[in-house]
């Protein structure tokens, strides 16, 4: 049976449920931050990691494909589709790019040549900005990959 004192009074509520906002805004207060640090980290980097397999991507492509300048400086046409690579993951371009606003200025192709010949290619990002939600992130130089140059010579 019950009695009168097992029920809560009408103040006893109100109470509580002030006591739980209370709560709750001391807890949003310590915890937002914490999703906020989540996602941002999340965020970045899972661009860095798009933007890693895009340059190796390129980078391997460059080390492969027919390098027809007798200079260290490359031609337009393997500049670009080397930059294609990168940015679209095809070297015949494309609409999409691997990461929000990456463009063809931000990869960077560096051939170094030994005896007038290709030695090495290196693919890098420059001057890339991760934007996310709460912040962004510059990226310099980085991601990059060098790779030996095993393709075809002819200038």
């Amino acid at each position: 049976m019950k009695t009168r004192s097992d029920e809560p009074s009408q103040g006893a509520s109100r109470r509580e449920r002030g006591n739980a906002m209370l709560e709750f805004a001391l807890a949003f207060v310590m915890v937002f931050p914490l999703f906020t640090g989540g996602f941002r980290f999340g965020y970045s980097y899972y661009v860095y990691n798009n933007l890693e397999s895009a340059v190796r991507g390129a980078a391997r492509y460059a080390s492969l494909r027919t390098y027809n300048s007798s200079t260290s400086t490359p031609s337009t046409a393997y500049l670009t589709a080397v930059q294609n690579m990168a940015v679209y993951g095809n070297p015949a371009g494309g609409t999409r790019p691997v990461a929000p606003g990456l463009t063809a200025s931000n990869i960077g192709l560096t051939v170094t040549m030994d005896k007038g010949v290709p030695r090495q290619v290196r693919v890098a990002v420059h001057e890339y900005t991760i934007n996310s939600l709460f912040g962004s992130i510059n990226l310099r130089e980085k991601p990059s990959m060098s790779v030996v140059y095993i393709g075809n010579f002819a200038p």
